[in-house]
């Protein structure tokens, strides 16, 4: 596992050179970056947390672009800047862990903030920020996060509206002909 500021710094300009979030997610995995890593994991983001050593992604965990990991924050030197304070004594580094389990997908530009737990089947929409646990099969949006449905409504209607969509496979052709075309 990395733990040393000097080797986190060579992955970070690593995921810089990886192509695409399975890469990069590849990367991480053998790297042992994290603290843990499932299987299946998607990782866009190019970005690497302070302290990955305190973040723990389970099996099918998607994380998309602009993601940032927090994992501390630096509250306690202004604090400890303060005469005020002084007599209670000195405020420690403050750190957290972050742990994402089973089937969970962030969206881009979310902030997870330290000491957060975001339960399986759960989707964080894109730009919310996470200040506190996740519970398991909903999703969540907004600043700070707040749940705004359910994990099993969202993927029943995904699958109905894109049950006659084209896949990347299908190509480019065909996926502007679907979008674009003139039975659109």
């Amino acid at each position: 596992m990395i733990y040393k500021s000097r080797d986190i710094r060579w992955a970070k300009i690593r995921l810089m050179l990886c192509s695409s979030g399975w890469k990069r997610a590849k990367y991480l995995k053998k790297k042992q970056i994290f603290y843990a890593m499932g299987e299946d994991c998607y990782y866009h983001t190019r970005d690497l947390p302070a302290e990955p050593f305190l973040v723990k992604l389970h099996d099918d965990v998607r994380i998309a672009a602009g993601v940032r990991l927090i994992t501390h924050d630096i509250a306690s030197y202004m604090v400890n800047k303060m005469p005020e304070y002084e007599q209670i004594g000195k405020a420690h580094y403050y750190m957290g862990t972050i742990e994402i389990f089973d089937h969970v997908m962030i969206g881009a530009n979310s902030l997870i903030l330290p000491n957060t737990k975001i339960g399986p089947n759960v989707i964080v929409a894109a730009g919310s920020v996470v200040t506190k646990d996740v519970p398991e099969g909903v999703i969540v949006a907004g600043v700070p996060a707040k749940v705004i449905g359910k994990f099993d409504d969202f993927a029943k209607k995904r699958i109905e509206k894109t049950k006659c969509a084209p896949e990347k496979e299908d190509g480019i052709d065909k996926i502007i002909e679907y979008y674009w075309g003139e039975n659109k």
